[in-house]
């Protein structure tokens, strides 16, 4: 899967847990989730889940701290997704 298809994906995945004071065009690759965007620590969760079943792999502990920019996202699920 190509960086930016997996980018799209994670985009759309995130638009959805955006508070309503952030604007979905706001998400970049280097949007801290929390700081940037807004997400709340439960919805950071929603979003690690929707991310395991969207590129069908497992996120472990570690994998969902270091998830804390768009970018870090791609980049984790780019390793997964490595055969």
């Amino acid at each position: 899967m190509k960086k930016e298809e997996i980018e799209n994906q994670l985009h759309d995945i995130v638009k959805v847990y955006l508070p309503q004071d952030v604007n979905a065009d706001d998400i970049q690759a280097d949007s801290h989730l929390m700081q940037d965007l807004g997400i709340n620590s439960a919805h950071l969760v929603d979003i690690a889940l929707d991310v395991e079943d969207a590129f069908d792999i497992t996120l472990d502990e570690s994998d969902m701290e270091a998830m804390q920019t768009v970018s870090d996202s791609v980049q984790i699920v780019q390793r997964k997704l490595k055969p």
